[in-house]
């Protein structure tokens, strides 16, 4: 249809604005801590607390005794109150190196020796399941949290074969098999190529300068969650001829049918010289069998925000007063990050109020936040009552917040805030202790008759009195710039006309719209036209955008005046 009118008439046109806007990409919690098992200071994401146990494992026996790593009780904590994702990230003292599979022969023996060598993505002496077979078949050291190896079919006809990856504690008649791999092929060139289904890629931390990130090498992307190819030994490439059949020289290559180990691994949980001390023991010389430099890797790596993505992170087990360093190296990553907020906190178990109050003093920072006292749980694997860091329960409350509610709701009260898991408060605090404590910028862990045990704060450590002072402004921002920076990213390179800019505007406004309704803000405005777009800011080639907002403000002060008339008095209107 004519989109003008020449002659007399009526024009119906068309103006789409219904489209969808694309919601933002979902970012979860970070988690730095030691682990039982799993790949060392490489943070893996994972969507749930059983995919947890899966790659990091679950009890730690250390001596006689049993413990839970508060790395495993935040990430139960997380993920039961409605968290979605967590990046962990495991850190050990030493060396730490995968371990490698016993030889799989192949089928002519002696001539092909070793068709392929896997490797485990776990580290750690804990992956070594001894090389001699007992009863049934069980493994010397097989236990839940190695693995063992398996070729269940082999055919040199078509060239393939089924291998399985077991657990290390099975036996021959009560297989547990964690993943399968079938119709897998030692030939580069085909789509079943066993490097392809597996996967091939390890990587090797680098320091330069003040960088550190992980150097990858390999080929494939890791398809299983426990193993990858360290080499093909024995490959078969264009394992057929020209008339389908296999080629005679390669025919010996696949692997016999048979079992094996995995061994070689270094690396102990618990160091030679260390205490261990856990939960309420925790201290200056020794957190959980770590000091705190052990932790320096995984916290430089997670200053990539181009590579990790979180909104708020944890690193239960260090505390300013035993681990200043650490946990100043977290706060100003989460401040030149500026998508998230740094959970830290301040002492170790039994310290007087006062001494809390003069950790809090020396931070001024709105990308961090601090809870006190510490909360007494039960162990999942013990059984056993402790004394745990708040950090540990607080990426929870946040998961609890985003779920039932919105970023922008405070993690904090009654409805909010409630600590249904902890048993108790290491200190019951009073109304005068709450006061004392939120006026420093510790947001107090409150415990009523009725309630049990309340987060009853909100603050950040900024010192200044301002809107990013209080924990749901400072993560309604992290969440409008990190959708709004999502946008932009799409922008770059893009021509600076008003055609980008209205596209720019398109998605951005009707978004915060949403997060008006949704009780985020009292009011937005976008600018991004003429105005601030000059032809001296074109010609620079940059394209500028404002945001004006007006968040919405808590009810943390609650006032109720009760008037008290003589009979017959006249109520006001």
């Amino acid at each position: 249809m004519a989109e003008t009118l020449i002659s007399p008439g009526v024009l119906a046109r068309e103006n789409d604005q219904s489209f969808v806007t694309s919601q933002p990409v979902e970012r979860g919690a970070a988690i730095i801590g030691p682990a039982v098992i799993g790949p060392v200071e490489k943070p893996t994401l994972i969507s749930s607390f059983s995919s947890y146990q899966a790659l990091f494992g679950g009890a730690l026996q250390s001596g006689s005794g049993e413990f839970t790593y508060l790395t495993s009780i935040a990430a139960n904590q997380y993920f039961q109150n409605g968290g979605n994702s967590l990046l962990v990230t495991r850190v050990t003292s030493g060396s730490f190196t995968s371990a490698t599979s016993s030889a799989v022969v192949g089928q002519t023996g002696s001539v092909v020796p070793n068709a392929f060598t896997l490797e485990t993505i776990s580290e750690g002496e804990i992956m070594n399941t001894g090389t001699t077979e007992i009863t049934n078949g069980a493994l010397t050291s097989g236990s839940t949290d190695n693995l063992r190896w398996e070729i269940v079919a082999s055919n040199s006809s078509s060239g393939v074969f089924s291998l399985l990856i077991r657990r290390g504690d099975d036996t021959n008649n009560n297989k547990v098999v964690l993943e399968s791999y079938n119709n897998v092929s030692l030939d580069p060139f085909a789509s079943n190529y066993i490097s392809r289904a597996i996967g091939d890629i390890s990587s090797n931390l680098i320091t330069e300068g003040v960088d550190t990130f992980l150097q990858e090498s390999g080929s494939f992307p890791n398809i299983s969650n426990y193993v990858r190819v360290k080499s093909v030994n024995n490959p078969t490439p264009r394992y057929f001829n020209n008339d389908g059949s296999a080629k005679i020289q390669f025919t010996g290559s696949l692997p016999q049918v048979g079992s094996g180990s995995f061994n070689g691994a270094v690396g102990s949980n618990i160091p030679v010289g260390r205490t261990a001390n856990f939960y309420q023991n925790i201290s200056a010389a020794d957190t959980q069998g770590l000091v705190g430099s052990d932790y320096n890797n995984a916290i430089a790596l997670l200053s990539n925000q181009d590579d990790y993505q979180f909104n708020v992170i944890s690193v239960p087990g260090l505390s300013t007063q035993h681990q200043s360093a650490q946990i100043t190296s977290v706060m100003n990553n989460s401040i030149s990050r500026g998508d998230s907020i740094a959970v830290i906190d301040l002492v170790g178990y039994n310290t007087a109020l006062n001494a809390v109050v003069a950790q809090a003093g020396g931070i001024d920072n709105s990308y961090t936040a601090t809870y006190w006292p510490w909360l007494q749980t039960v162990d999942p694997n013990s059984g056993q009552l402790v004394f745990i860091p708040a950090s540990t329960f607080i990426p929870g409350v946040y998961a609890f917040t985003d779920a039932s509610s919105d970023p922008w709701f405070a993690p904090a009260g009654i409805t909010r805030g409630g600590m249904g898991q902890v048993v108790r408060a290491e200190r019951k605090l009073t109304s005068t202790n709450r006061d004392t404590l939120y006026e420093a910028n510790v947001n107090p862990i409150a415990t009523f008759p009725s309630q049990g045990v309340v987060v009853f704060g909100q603050k950040t450590l900024q010192k200044a009195a301002s809107a990013l002072d209080r924990v749901n402004v400072r993560r309604l921002l992290i969440t409008l710039k990190s959708f709004i920076s999502q946008i932009a990213d799409n922008l770059v390179f893009e021509q600076n006309t008003i055609a980008t800019r209205q596209n720019f505007l398109t998605q951005v406004n009707p978004y915060l719209e949403s997060v008006q309704q949704r009780q985020g803000l009292f009011a937005f405005k976008v600018v991004m036209d003429e105005q601030n777009n000059t032809p001296d800011v074109i010609d620079r080639n940059e394209l500028v955008g404002q945001i004006f907002l007006q968040p919405t403000r808590t009810a943390e002060f609650i006032l109720l005046d009760f008037n008290v008339l003589p009979t017959g008095a006249t109520f006001p209107s």
